[in-house]
């Protein structure tokens, strides 16, 4: 999965940024991973997303997990998303560059005891 994602969401970047995607989606796998492992018994669904519109483009894999024996509901998610700097961007962020870039994880976990505590990461 991991190298389909990759080459799903491959921009005209550096030899850094593509390392960074590889490492995002690495960090998601092995996440989800221990989840499942530690849960014993809920597994993570996947939905990949897209996004194209006006010289925007990348997208994500969302990961869900739900009904399991330690956690009621969770998602641990990725995005790589780019585009165009628009003039209003340039101005209020004081952009030089012609094109934007992001990639990051998000997960939040919630248990079903109410003694473990919920986690909220980006």
């Amino acid at each position: 999965m991991l190298m389909e994602t990759k080459t799903l969401y491959k921009t005209e970047t550096k030899e850094f940024r593509g390392r960074w995607v590889d490492y995002i989606y690495g960090l998601q796998q092995r996440i989800c991973k221990a989840l499942e492992e530690e849960d014993g018994k809920a597994v993570f669904i996947e939905d990949e997303w897209q996004r194209g519109k006006d010289g925007k483009g990348g997208g994500g894999l969302t990961k869900v997990i739900a009904n399991g024996n330690v956690f009621e509901k969770g998602g641990v998610n990725t995005s790589v998303v780019y585009g165009h700097v628009t003039d209003v961007m340039r101005k209020q962020l004081k952009l030089d560059g012609a094109t934007w870039f992001a990639c990051g994880l998000s997960l939040v976990i919630h248990p079903l005891s109410p003694y473990v505590p919920t986690v909220h990461a980006n």
